[in-house]
């Protein structure tokens, strides 16, 4: 698994990749590993669509493995992805303030018509119909998975949104809990934040590499 040097990015609801280039540079700078941003049609595509799209993007690459790095939505695509398709080239899960348990902000939006054509399908069936709880434990067992959740309260959900607990603004840290999930840390950025914090790239590295989160220095 540590010869594994590639590393697929997948962006969030309203992403276009270019938002994940920080981490790529620091992945590649800092820790030698090939990084690959993958886009894909976050609001008009299906949660199914897009893993499919994923899919595809590892197949044409012809790659011999690949780890999988997802920022909110991206992380529950690379889950999707690899739930309905458990032979994909080995590698490790890392998913960066991803709703794995459910979103109360996105439940919220998904009762408001005015907010349909915004959210699009794929938020809506990975966080609210059918959680990546439910069905990612296949996916669990079978490769290491890593969650970072943020704890800094500043983000769009709280506009639409009340938090019972710890959150990143956007998503609560109870709704990024994964069962069956290798490790699973808490780090003081926001949702957007997290794109652009050298310590969140450090804590992913480290999964990637070696299966686990730094504790020592935090």
């Amino acid at each position: 698994m540590t010869s594994i040097k590639t590393v697929i990015c997948i962006h969030g609801i309203w992403g276009q990749g270019l938002e994940l280039t920080l981490i790529k540079r620091r992945l590649e700078k800092e820790y030698g590993f090939h990084v690959l941003l993958f886009s894909y049609p976050s609001v008009r595509g299906t949660l199914d669509e897009n893993a499919e799209k994923l899919s595809n993007f590892i197949a044409e690459k012809q790659l011999d493995g690949a780890h999988l790095l997802g920022h909110s939505l991206g992380g529950v695509i690379a889950l999707r992805m690899l739930a309905n398709h458990p032979d994909t080239v080995p590698g490790r899960v890392v998913c960066i303030g991803s709703p794995l348990t459910g979103s109360r902000a996105v439940a919220f939006l998904s009762t408001q018509n005015w907010a349909e054509p915004f959210i699009g399908h794929s938020l809506p069936a990975g966080t609210v119909h059918t959680v990546a709880n439910e069905w990612a434990s296949q996916v669990c067992e079978q490769r290491d998975v890593g969650v970072i959740a943020g704890t800094s309260p500043y983000g769009f959900g709280r506009l639409v949104t009340t938090f019972d607990g710890d959150n990143d603004g956007s998503v609560a840290v109870s709704e990024t809990k994964l069962d069956g999930a290798t490790d699973h840390i808490c780090m003081e950025v926001s949702h957007k934040s997290m794109l652009v914090s050298a310590a969140v790239v450090d804590q992913a590295a480290a999964f990637l590499k070696r299966g686990e989160f730094l504790r020592d220095d935090l």
